[in-house]
């Protein structure tokens, strides 16, 4: 029908081909379980699952798929998963909205505008 769509995928090499096969034009890589380990303080976990992340945005841009990435995303894990090339959007709306109940909306979205502008090296 001509719907774009986009699949919610763990970020893993078989969700990826899945994902392929099924002509999915677009996927977002699930970020919570590194964003948890990092809340959590469990880092060789948290290192494991953004190596993780690393690996299948790489992958996404071999398979010719559009790479998104989202889920408990804060300031500074945005800033540090916007440094990945592939990934064309992230999903922050959560947080965003979350924290403007402390900052306000306006500066939310700037302060989160400038963290994935740092990591892209902007």
């Amino acid at each position: 029908a001509g719907i774009r769509v986009s699949l919610f995928i763990e970020p893993s090499l078989e969700a990826l081909a899945a994902a392929k096969e099924i002509k999915a034009p677009v996927v977002e890589l699930h970020t919570g379980a590194w964003c948890h380990a990092i809340e959590i303080g469990e880092t060789e976990k948290a290192e494991a699952e953004f190596a993780r992340l690393r690996a299948a945005a790489a992958e996404t841009e071999r398979l010719g798929l559009e790479c998104h990435a989202g889920h408990g995303l804060d300031f500074d894990t945005a800033r540090k998963i916007a440094a990945f090339p592939q990934i064309v959007e992230l999903n922050i709306g959560h947080f965003l909205v979350a924290e403007a109940v402390f900052i306000g909306l306006e500066a939310s979205v700037r302060r989160m505008v400038e963290a994935i502008s740092q990591g892209r090296g902007a």
